[in-house]
């Protein structure tokens, strides 16, 4: 009987200790243990976040390593519908902030429970091109909306799933554009409703980024984007040997 009163003053005493520990090691999102790795790719326009990816995905491979690649907003053809209408206006009509803030976090939802969660189970890697960071950073820090709301509904979409790792692009805004400018040059692409936007939009998302860097040390790691592709990939691959040891 003895025992059982200390165990349950044991507990009383540690489980509000540990949650306060993981809650500081998440950022105050709840943790979904995962067999597989979660990483997200953020960044400013033009920092090289789809290229970065795919060269960390064929690395992985190279080990033996099962990893797949996904965005956002996208990567379920529910997703992929909502994306048009966000960054192409397919609709026809621009969408408020906040219906802009909630089609993300839609189009964010579908892909947690069709497919990050169920890859990450498998034991699969999930590399992800923009996640809710993404988010905080245009609708919250650009557009103005309330940060801590709109971490608020984070943690109602992502349901319990949380990057292991972020790595943020970082570059500056007039070199980013610089190479967008060249990419639409080579392919023919015109500007999405996101590239349109002022710059001094543009800039508010990037220092936005690097306060969610500050705030987060644990699950971000800055990565110099300026640099040429193989020398950002050697960086990103310093950091993922990090999780493979």
């Amino acid at each position: 009987m003895k025992i059982n009163v200390y165990l349950h003053a044991f507990a009383v005493q540690i489980y509000p200790c540990l949650f306060f520990v993981v809650s500081r090691v998440s950022g105050g999102y709840p943790l979904f243990r995962m067999s597989g790795k979660f990483i997200t790719l953020e960044g400013p326009e033009g920092s090289g976040k789809s290229t970065q990816a795919k060269m960390m995905i064929r690395r992985l491979g190279e080990l033996g390593i099962e990893a797949m690649y996904t965005r956002e907003p996208g990567g379920t053809a529910l997703g992929e519908e909502i994306r048009n209408i966000l960054q192409h206006n397919s609709a026809g009509e621009t969408p408020c902030e906040r219906a802009e803030l909630l089609l993300f976090e839609a189009s964010r939802n579908q892909l947690v429970e069709k497919v990050i969660r169920p890859a990450l189970t498998k034991g699969t890697w999930v590399i992800c091109d923009r996640f809710m960071d993404s988010t905080t950073a245009y609708q919250g820090y650009g557009r103005g909306l309330p940060v801590d709301e709109v971490k608020a509904i984070h943690r109602f979409t992502i349901n319990d799933v949380i990057p292991e790792l972020t790595l943020l692009l970082d570059l500056e805004i007039e070199t980013g554009f610089e190479r967008i400018a060249e990419r639409f040059l080579a392919l023919g692409e015109s500007a999405d409703r996101f590239e349109q936007e002022e710059r001094s939009f543009h800039e508010r998302v990037r220092q936005g980024y690097l306060k969610l860097a500050d705030e987060e040390p644990e699950r971000f790691q800055i990565v110099d984007a300026s640099k040429d592709p193989e020398s950002v990939a050697e960086q990103i691959w310093i950091i993922i040997q990090g999780l493979l040891e």
